[in-house]
């Protein structure tokens, strides 16, 4: 598939971006960003880029300069920094690369204005979403923002708190250079395990396939821990929405406690099992932001 990914500038480019937004998100005009602010965000140190199959808009990504605001006592990680906002991708054009070309894109523009971390948002527990910034991207993250939007009015986040992790991608660094050259070979659950990982939580499936967290919790301990997540949160918000908050909560504890401990995710696995694929964060103990 030939997709072009170019910077928008226009205002006719960001009547797109409002369309498409809709599209992905079912979101109402209130919860769409106006033309008129993307618009700016381009003109003004900003990065808005869309991707086109032909002249039909089926991804967009939209970010703007920033300071880094972490605490005094780390002079060295201050500056500015390039908050990437909104990453959207036609539904048709899903796990076709849009969004890594996207991602892609952005890192050359903000290297070439002399920046070298880009932060955003995401929901923790969506699998491709952790898939992408994580293991594919090379992002890191030691933050948690609990109900980061408040209540959120689109068709996928309403009515679950919308709980957020803040990545941190060092788009210089050799980690990054080395995580986008190319896919490395899978490891598995047991590379990690015979390493001394502890796992912290565990789940158990159901009859009919529903991953159910187990409240007894393993305390952190050592240089590695396993965190795992439903592989289809999105999927299981439809099915069982009840489950799915109870999931909300029960890696909200997790991720809280991990992060004071000093623990910083740093990989990502998706394993294809015979029942229910399953998904894992993995954990490193004292890595700093591997800046």
């Amino acid at each position: 598939m030939a997709i072009n990914i170019r910077l928008l500038e226009t205002p006719e480019e960001m009547q797109l971006i409002e369309g498409l937004h809709k599209k992905v998100w079912g979101a109402s005009d209130l919860d769409v960003i106006p033309a008129h602010v993307t618009l700016a965000f381009s003109h003004n140190g900003g990065v808005v880029l869309g991707a086109f199959d032909g002249e039909r808009l089926v991804g967009h990504l939209v970010g703007f300069l920033g300071t880094d605001d972490r605490s005094p006592d780390r002079p060295a990680l201050a500056g500015l920094k390039h908050a990437s906002h909104e990453l959207a991708v036609d539904p048709e054009y899903r796990n076709e690369g849009v969004g890594l070309a996207l991602k892609l894109a952005q890192r050359k523009v903000v290297i070439d204005q002399g920046v070298r971390l880009i932060t955003w948002t995401y929901d923790p527990l969506l699998s491709l979403n952790a898939h992408l910034n994580i293991r594919r991207l090379g992002a890191v993250c030691d933050t948690y923002r609990e109900n980061e939007y408040g209540e959120m009015q689109d068709n996928l986040n309403r009515g679950i708190a919308s709980d957020r992790f803040r990545v941190d991608w060092w788009i210089t660094s050799k980690r990054v250079e080395q995580r986008i050259a190319g896919p490395r070979e899978a490891l598995d659950l047991a590379h990690f395990l015979g390493a001394g990982a502890v796992r912290i939580n565990q789940v158990h499936l159901s009859e009919d396939g529903l991953p159910y967290p187990d409240p007894d919790l393993t305390e952190p301990a050592g240089t590695l821990a396993i965190v795992e997540i439903p592989s289809d949160y999105q999927g299981l918000k439809i099915r069982d929405h009840r489950l799915a908050a109870l999931w909300r909560d029960h890696t909200r504890n997790i991720f809280q406690t991990v992060f004071a401990n000093g623990y910083l995710i740093t990989d990502f696995i998706f394993l294809k099992e015979e029942r229910l694929p399953r998904s894992y964060y993995i954990l490193i103990h004292g890595e700093g932001t591997l800046g």
